[in-house]
């Protein structure tokens, strides 16, 4: 089940959800919007390759706005860090993100049981478009688990992020478990 927005307040003050800089004005029926940060992170390369650290270049959202173009993933990151050992985050974007036709991630919007970090965006939008720092760019939203969730994400290669993380399956190749 999906967790209402009064019940996200309430687990927020018992400690069982964290979202840093927590607003109530932010607070939805059944989700929590976050913002996006002023920094994003483009790859430098053409193509990439799964096996390497494919370096990327930031580029700053100005106050101004910045845009956006089709055929270019950017990646960004929520200005909140979110925490929970209770429940499973989800991420989605918002309605009235996705009708100016930005998708605010490719496949990476479900979160583990224990991550704490902040989120990064898989940014790409199907026309040329203005963003801005600050901006509510995506709700998250929390699943009750049934049955035993001892498995928590606690030392995986996103745990504890302080900003945008390139992919790093990379290292999945150098353990054996990407091939």
């Amino acid at each position: 089940m999906i967790l209402s927005g009064k019940e996200i307040e309430n687990q927020i003050e018992r400690g069982k959800i964290e979202i840093q800089d927590f607003d109530i004005k932010r607070l939805n029926p059944n989700s929590y919007n976050l913002r996006l940060h002023n920094e994003l992170l483009v790859y430098t390369d053409t193509m990439l390759d799964m096996k390497k650290d494919n370096p990327a270049r930031t580029l700053v959202i100005p106050e101004t706005g910045l845009t956006l173009f089709p055929g270019t993933l950017y990646l960004g990151r929520t200005v909140e860090r979110t925490f929970t050992d209770e429940f499973v985050p989800m991420l989605e974007g918002r309605s009235s993100v996705g009708r100016l036709g930005i998708y605010i991630h490719v496949t990476a919007g479900f979160g583990d049981i224990g991550f704490d970090g902040f989120w990064t965006l898989e940014i790409s939008c199907v026309q040329p478009v203005v963003i801005y720092p600050n901006v509510e760019i995506c709700q998250i939203y929390f699943h009750t688990v049934e049955g035993n969730n001892g498995m928590k994400y606690r030392n995986g290669k996103y745990q504890k992020n302080t900003g945008i993380q390139t992919s790093r399956m990379w290292m999945d190749f150098q353990k054996g478990d990407g091939q």
